[in-house]
């Protein structure tokens, strides 16, 4: 049997300190992944589960969405996948005699960490009004709770139905199907608070919201440049795509304000390299910038490239953009002395890295939040595109845009209608297919939902998946947000902190998690996912299910969709629900790309769903081709005696989900509240190496967050920088502090003032 959960919530904020390490992976994350794994899930089950992570014949992994080769190792997982495996398929779990024991008060006070550390859950849950605990209820009892409260709203548009990036595809397309036949288009969901801003300037730029390499591409390329990502802690297969390209040739330029060991070498434990050996050095050039600087790099590298004689690639801007006049207008005002002050970079960088951009003739451009969470963000991204198509890297093998996307499923989801603010197309197709008027106008995003919780103009809060609360800016307004509501109710797996903050009554539905074998009506079935660079493929799940209490995502949005809409509805949900080969059959129906969508998953490989830049060189957009666009260069600055912050994951965490507490890549153990400062700053601010103090977010409009009991750790930071993990320092981001356009959270450039304390 599996360990028992921790009694007690452990301290987080006096961890010990040691320097950071300089290589990713190795045998230690084999040892770290299998120690965690077994006590979860014990020797046997470890052994199990694990070998079918990712197989062609297994299950997604429920973490990052980073695409499988073709050609698979048996253990085709990294050190955070096996956590985010072990956690869904431990053997720990939460029973309504754990509920009795805690009242809602009772868990408030506990730590994500801990809460998530109780294991899995067994029964659905309800929180009466005025109730001090969580009781079990039957399936059909929670289901009239909900259709009670969804029936007496005012107007459809007084709910709000929320997704996770877990989601599979056939859930993703029920959900938002049910949703729209409710009435309404309030479908927020995790991507608004992190690829939103790549949707939008991708969208703009090129005519297709996403990436456009396949994981070929990246074997191909002559130069790829990682910025404002942390792949080992974020995406830890990343490293052996790139330790392969490199082997291919390819030389990488790494852009963030942070050292990452995984950046700087990789042992690949699936290698007698990566094991016995050295591993593979990644980084050939690593530009240390100043948070928020990137649109100034790539602008500056931009102007160079036009003053470079034969560096463009002409015939593709004659041919395929448009734009290209003003653009290099802006491009070549851009100033020497102003990008060194944004950057903080040396000028004998940006000329290595001009020269490594130069003799490259397959560029891919990676990147993560660390580009998508600023009030800027879509200028960036805007520019990363500029820098793109003035060589014409995009459409050519090797070499394009590649936006890294976290979940598992939350690319799929958006393909599937997860979206605010749907394409007329979508809604036609809809309307064609199932007979019904879907509304038109646009709905909430995630931070239009708090806005509309707060403001009493949502009552129902629906969320198939996720740790809303905990993922959501301005913590105490998003608390106080969801408080209002008359109904909170949570599709989970596991419990967190959003099963806390609740509506005057709350539910909390239990269900299948990947691992686990979903048997309906029409006998087993699977569900598809699409990975981060647009392939669709099974997912099967092979272990008993951790209760018989428990429903699948597409059963519950089935039953509910039947309880509510009742017998007007001509959707058959009774047959989708027994058979998810039916609502395969009109996504194939609804959405391009996914004709013959049950005979093409039926290929263990999966499919690429079409992408016309790379397929064709073709541009959906307003002008019929890839726009050039020019924006005045941007970047967050902070007074003096001020830092700015950056939220990141420590390496035991995904998302929300806290595996450990310990940062090993960074020589952080046993603890989460700490704020990492360069050792030249932390002295100008007399703060010695393990002072603590809070942080204090300013704002323009004067407003301040404050998070308090903070340790300080010296850390080679670039100057000027800080960085904390969230969702600890949540907290100090205003609801209205979001990225223009995207309107996502604006979490990674926080002005702040650190205030010295003493420990609690």
């Amino acid at each position: 049997m599996a360990a028992k959960p921790p009694a007690g919530d452990p301290i987080q904020d006096a961890p010990e300190v040691t320097p950071p390490q300089h290589a990713a992976a190795g045998l230690p994350a084999v040892g770290h992944s299998l120690r965690i794994a077994q006590q979860q899930m014990g020797v046997r089950r470890t052994a199990l589960t694990l070998l079918r992570v990712n197989q062609k014949d297994g299950f997604d992994c429920p973490g990052c969405a980073w695409p499988e080769p073709d050609k698979r190792h048996a253990a085709e997982f990294c050190e955070n996948g096996a956590k985010a495996v072990a956690e869904e398929a431990t053997l720990r779990r939460v029973t309504p005699d754990f509920f009795a024991a805690h009242p809602v008060a009772d868990l408030a006070t506990r730590s994500g960490y801990w809460l998530g550390q109780q294991g899995r859950l067994t029964q659905p849950m309800y929180l009466p009004e005025g109730a001090e605990r969580y009781e079990p209820v039957t399936w059909d009892r929670a289901f009239d709770i909900i259709a009670d409260e969804l029936t007496a709203l005012g107007s459809p548009d007084e709910a709000v139905f929320y997704t996770s990036g877990r989601t599979s595809n056939e859930a993703a397309f029920l959900y938002q199907l049910f949703a729209r036949e409710f009435g309404t288009n309030n479908l927020p969901d995790c991507s608004n608070m992190c690829h939103e801003s790549s949707g939008s300037a991708l969208t703009e730029t090129l005519g297709v919201g996403k990436g456009s390499v396949l994981l070929e591409d990246l074997y191909k390329a002559d130069l790829i440049v990682v910025a404002g990502q942390n792949p080992g802690t974020n995406h830890p297969r990343m490293l052996s795509a790139l330790e392969k390209a490199k082997a291919n040739g390819a030389k990488i330029i790494s852009i963030n304000p942070l050292p990452e060991a995984g950046l700087e070498r990789f042992k690949n434990p699936q290698n007698a390299r990566g094991i016995a050996g050295g591993g593979t050095a990644l980084t050939d050039l690593f530009l240390q910038i100043r948070i928020g600087g990137d649109q100034a790099l790539f602008r500056l590298l931009n102007k160079l490239i036009l003053e470079t004689e034969g560096a463009t690639d002409e015939e593709f801007i004659r041919e395929h953009t448009h734009g290209f006049e003003e653009f290099a207008a802006a491009a070549r005002a851009a100033d020497w002395d102003e990008t060194l002050s944004a950057t903080g970079l040396d000028r004998a960088d940006i000329d290595r890295a001009l020269r490594m951009v130069l003799d490259s003739k397959r560029t891919i451009v990676c990147w993560a939040m660390g580009l998508t969470q600023h009030k800027h963000s879509v200028p960036t991204i805007r520019e990363v595109v500029n820098f793109l198509l003035l060589r014409g890297n995009v459409g050519r093998p090797g070499a394009g845009v590649c936006p890294v996307r976290g979940h598992s499923n939350v690319q799929g989801d958006r393909t599937m209608g997860i979206f605010e603010r749907p394409a007329p197309a979508f809604l036609d197709a809809l309307e064609r297919e199932f007979g019904f008027a879907p509304p038109r106008e646009h709905g909430f995003d995630v931070v239009r939902a708090i806005r509309a919780l707060r403001d009493g103009q949502a009552k129902v809060f629906f969320a198939m998946g996720g740790n809303f609360v905990a993922a959501s800016p301005d913590t105490e307004v998003t608390e106080s947000a969801m408080r209002t509501a008359r109904l909170t109710v949570h599709v989970s797996t596991k419990l967190n902190r959003s099963h806390v903050v609740t509506g005057a009554r709350a539910l909390i539905l239990p269900t299948l998690g990947r691992t686990e074998r979903d048997v309906q009506g029409g006998g087993p079935q699977f569900v598809t996912v699409e990975d981060s660079m647009g392939m669709v493929h099974a997912s099967r799940g092979r272990l008993e299910p951790a209760s018989s209490h428990l429903l699948s995502e597409p059963a519950i949005v089935c039953r509910l969709a039947r309880r509510v809409l009742g017998p007007e509805s001509r959707t058959p949900w009774e047959e989708f629900e027994k058979d998810y080969a039916r609502v395969r059959d009109r996504i194939a129906a609804v959405i391009p790309g996914f004709e013959d969508f049950n005979d093409r998953v039926s290929d263990p490989s999966g499919f690429a769903l079409p992408h016309a830049p790379r397929d064709s060189r073709s541009f959906p957009t307003a002008t019929g081709k890839a726009n050039f666009t020019a924006a005045p260069v941007e970047y967050p600055e902070a007074p003096e005696g001020r830092l700015l912050l950056q939220t990141l994951r420590s390496h035991d965490q995904y998302n929300t989900t806290i595996y450990g507490l310990d940062d090993r890549y960074r020589g952080i153990k046993n603890g989460r509240r700490v704020v990492l400062v360069h050792p030249e700053d932390a002295q100008e601010l007399g703060l010695a190496d393990g002072a603590y103090v809070d942080l204090v977010g300013e704002w323009k409009d004067g407003t301040e967050r404050r998070a308090p009991g903070f340790r300080v750790i010296h850390y080679p930071t670039a100057r000027g920088c800080a960085a904390s993990y969230y969702p600890e320092t949540n907290v100090l981001v205003p609801l209205d502090a979001t990225a223009d356009t995207s309107n996502t959270p604006a979490s990674k450039s926080v002005v702040v003032r650190l205030e010295q304390t003493t420990p609690a």
